[in-house]
């Protein structure tokens, strides 16, 4: 048994009560997310209502063929999702950003973001040559370009070397960022987290309120979205034999 394993199966667990007891205790609660959902329902219509500024369209991203403006970015789609993916220059896989490989992960699938007329693509905050090959070892499909020619002025009044995603909107030629968010905010690209929190013992994070005797081993100095020493959806890709070198050269498996 793991030592995992072994705080789990001495877990507490919630009190056992009558359905009739539970149904009006859920009840109770229900009323409570219906109220969640309306708030965000309220703060998204906020968004919808906020000013934008204009961004230099031609400023310059590094992708698969080369330097190419944010506007091309967009792929002729009217809107575009950029995530800024911070980036350890030089670092071996395992010591990438955690939190940004454990959000960009749950970004399979774009042909709801695309039927919408939303291009999704990763601004990575370091170099593209280097940065790619981690995309390609994870696996992933999304538009993949390095922010670091522009990356100063594209946040402009943003915290740099800090995850963020950031909305663009675009007419004609000219490009405008209409909202940002950093930190928990980017959460909004995760489903994980929204699952576990459906769970009776959540996220077994050392900040969450639960009860004393609930588990919560995943904690630092290791990292919340760590497990040995890596980002936990490494794991999957080294297990199957992906070589994870980041280096120009280097196979990927």
């Amino acid at each position: 048994m793991t030592v995992y394993e072994k705080i789990i199966d001495d877990a507490g667990m919630p009190p056992v009560v009558d359905r009739h007891e539970w149904e009006a205790r859920i009840d109770a609660l229900r009323e409570r997310e219906k109220a969640h959902t309306r708030e965000g329902d309220a703060l998204a219509a906020a968004r919808r209502r906020l000013p934008m500024v204009e961004v230099d369209a031609g400023l310059t991203v590094t992708g698969a063929d080369g330097p190419v403006s944010v506007l091309d970015a967009f792929e002729g789609r009217r809107q575009l999702l950029a995530y800024y993916f911070m980036w350890h220059p030089g670092r071996p896989a395992a010591e990438q950003c955690d939190g940004c490989t454990w959000c960009t992960s749950q970004v399979a699938e774009p042909s709801y973001l695309n039927s919408r007329d939303i291009t999704f693509a990763v601004f990575c905050q370091g170099p593209y040559d280097e940065s790619v090959r981690y995309r390609d070892f994870l696996g992933w499909t999304m538009p993949w370009y390095s922010a670091l020619p522009s990356l100063d002025a594209l946040l402009q009044g943003h915290p740099v070397g800090m995850m963020n995603l950031v909305a663009y909107l675009r007419d004609g030629d000219r490009v405008f960022e209409t909202y940002w968010t950093t930190r928990r905010g980017v959460e909004a690209m995760d489903y994980s987290y929204a699952l576990m929190d459906l769970t009776a013992y959540g996220r077994q994070e050392l900040w969450e309120d639960s009860p004393p005797d609930w588990p919560k081993t995943w904690r630092g100095p290791e990292g919340y979205m760590e497990h040995d020493g890596r980002p936990i959806a490494q794991w999957p890709r080294v297990e199957a034999g992906r070589s994870d070198a980041l280096t120009p050269g280097a196979g990927t498996g």
